[in-house]
Protein backbone atom coordinates (compact mmCIF):
# COMPACT_ATOMS: atom_id res chain seq x y z
CA UNK A 1 0.00 0.00 0.00
CA UNK A 2 1.37 2.92 -1.19
CA UNK A 3 2.15 6.17 1.14
CA UNK A 4 -0.14 9.57 1.43
CA UNK A 5 -1.83 12.20 3.11
CA UNK A 6 -4.95 10.99 4.66
CA UNK A 7 -6.59 14.65 4.13
CA UNK A 8 -4.76 18.35 2.45
CA UNK A 9 -5.63 20.98 2.90
CA UNK A 10 -5.53 21.78 -1.36
CA UNK A 11 -5.61 19.31 -3.85
CA UNK A 12 -3.20 20.47 -5.78
CA UNK A 13 0.09 21.86 -4.79
CA UNK A 14 2.64 24.47 -6.78
CA UNK A 15 6.21 22.75 -7.98
CA UNK A 16 8.02 24.95 -5.68
CA UNK A 17 12.01 25.03 -5.44
CA UNK A 18 14.18 22.39 -3.95
CA UNK A 19 17.22 23.89 -3.08
CA UNK A 20 20.16 24.32 -0.02
CA UNK A 21 20.84 21.30 2.68
CA UNK A 22 18.63 19.44 5.35
CA UNK A 23 18.93 21.91 8.78
CA UNK A 24 16.19 18.69 10.17
CA UNK A 25 16.49 15.42 10.24
CA UNK A 26 20.43 15.33 9.42
CA UNK A 27 21.56 13.28 12.20
CA UNK A 28 20.42 9.44 13.41
CA UNK A 29 17.65 9.18 16.04
CA UNK A 30 15.89 5.85 16.22
CA UNK A 31 18.73 3.22 14.91
CA UNK A 32 22.41 2.91 14.55
CA UNK A 33 22.22 2.79 10.89
CA UNK A 34 21.44 5.09 8.09
CA UNK A 35 20.81 6.05 4.71
CA UNK A 36 21.51 9.83 4.45
CA UNK A 37 20.60 11.38 0.40
CA UNK A 38 23.67 13.22 -0.46
CA UNK A 39 21.69 15.41 -3.46
CA UNK A 40 18.46 16.98 -3.44
CA UNK A 41 15.17 15.45 -5.05
CA UNK A 42 12.24 14.00 -4.85
CA UNK A 43 11.11 10.43 -3.69
CA UNK A 44 8.12 9.00 -5.14
CA UNK A 45 5.52 7.21 -2.40
CA UNK A 46 6.68 3.83 -4.66
CA UNK A 47 10.13 4.37 -4.52
CA UNK A 48 9.55 4.51 -0.47
CA UNK A 49 7.44 0.95 -0.66
CA UNK A 50 10.00 -0.67 -2.85
CA UNK A 51 12.85 -0.30 -0.42
CA UNK A 52 10.42 -0.96 2.27
CA UNK A 53 9.49 -4.05 0.61
CA UNK A 54 13.38 -4.99 0.29
CA UNK A 55 14.05 -4.31 4.15
CA UNK A 56 11.79 -6.73 4.78
CA UNK A 57 12.48 -9.87 2.49
CA UNK A 58 15.87 -9.54 3.46
CA UNK A 59 16.00 -8.96 7.72
CA UNK A 60 13.27 -12.02 7.53
CA UNK A 61 11.63 -10.36 10.87
CA UNK A 62 15.42 -9.26 12.73
CA UNK A 63 15.68 -6.01 13.36
CA UNK A 64 13.69 -2.79 12.63
CA UNK A 65 13.64 -0.01 10.39
CA UNK A 66 12.49 3.19 10.40
CA UNK A 67 11.49 5.34 7.75
CA UNK A 68 12.40 9.55 7.94
CA UNK A 69 10.88 10.83 5.12
CA UNK A 70 7.10 10.79 4.18
CA UNK A 71 5.30 11.75 0.91
CA UNK A 72 3.23 14.52 1.38
CA UNK A 73 3.24 16.23 -1.76
CA UNK A 74 1.16 15.87 -5.04
CA UNK A 75 2.51 16.13 -8.59
CA UNK A 76 -0.17 16.57 -10.73
CA UNK A 77 0.10 15.26 -14.48
CA UNK A 78 -1.34 16.49 -17.44
CA UNK A 79 -2.91 13.46 -20.33
CA UNK A 80 -0.13 12.02 -23.27
CA UNK A 81 -1.02 13.71 -26.18
CA UNK A 82 -2.76 16.88 -24.66
CA UNK A 83 -2.70 20.10 -26.24
CA UNK A 84 -1.88 23.20 -23.96
CA UNK A 85 -4.11 24.80 -21.28
CA UNK A 86 -7.79 24.09 -20.22
CA UNK A 87 -6.14 23.78 -16.94
CA UNK A 88 -3.95 22.07 -14.83
CA UNK A 89 -3.87 18.49 -14.95
CA UNK A 90 -5.29 15.81 -12.48
CA UNK A 91 -3.29 14.49 -9.32
CA UNK A 92 -0.77 11.72 -10.46
CA UNK A 93 1.55 10.65 -7.64
CA UNK A 94 2.92 11.95 -4.10
CA UNK A 95 6.51 12.60 -3.60
CA UNK A 96 8.47 13.87 -0.41
CA UNK A 97 10.80 16.77 -1.56
CA UNK A 98 14.50 15.62 -0.20
CA UNK A 99 17.38 17.91 0.57
CA UNK A 100 20.93 16.83 0.64
CA UNK A 101 22.07 15.65 4.10
CA UNK A 102 18.26 14.01 5.32
CA UNK A 103 18.32 10.86 7.01
CA UNK A 104 15.91 8.69 4.89
CA UNK A 105 16.23 5.54 6.80
CA UNK A 106 17.61 3.91 9.51
CA UNK A 107 18.03 0.56 10.96
CA UNK A 108 18.71 -1.14 14.51
CA UNK A 109 19.15 -4.65 15.97
CA UNK A 110 21.46 -6.43 13.14
CA UNK A 111 25.37 -6.06 12.63
CA UNK A 112 27.12 -3.31 10.31
CA UNK A 113 28.22 -5.72 7.83
CA UNK A 114 24.61 -6.50 7.46
CA UNK A 115 23.08 -3.30 7.68
CA UNK A 116 25.47 -2.24 5.04
CA UNK A 117 24.29 -4.51 2.88
CA UNK A 118 20.68 -4.06 3.10
CA UNK A 119 21.21 -0.21 2.51
CA UNK A 120 23.21 -1.52 -0.45
CA UNK A 121 19.80 -2.81 -2.11
CA UNK A 122 17.81 0.35 -0.78
CA UNK A 123 20.05 2.54 -2.51
CA UNK A 124 19.16 0.93 -6.07
CA UNK A 125 15.31 1.74 -5.44
CA UNK A 126 16.04 5.50 -4.52
CA UNK A 127 16.28 7.99 -7.34
CA UNK A 128 18.73 10.11 -5.37
CA UNK A 129 22.75 9.50 -4.17
CA UNK A 130 22.65 8.02 -1.37
CA UNK A 131 25.51 7.44 1.41
CA UNK A 132 25.45 5.04 4.40
CA UNK A 133 26.03 6.48 7.59
CA UNK A 134 27.01 4.83 11.88
CA UNK A 135 25.57 6.67 14.74
CA UNK A 136 28.82 8.67 15.83
CA UNK A 137 28.89 7.45 19.69
CA UNK A 138 28.69 3.59 18.13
Amino acid sequence: MLLMPRKVKYRKAQKGKNRGIATRGERLIFGEYGLKALENGHIRANHMEAARLVVARKMKGVGKLWIKVFPCKPVSKKPAETRMGKGKGDLSHWVCPVKKGKVLFEIGGIPEDFAKQVFRLVSFKLPVKTKFVVRSGH
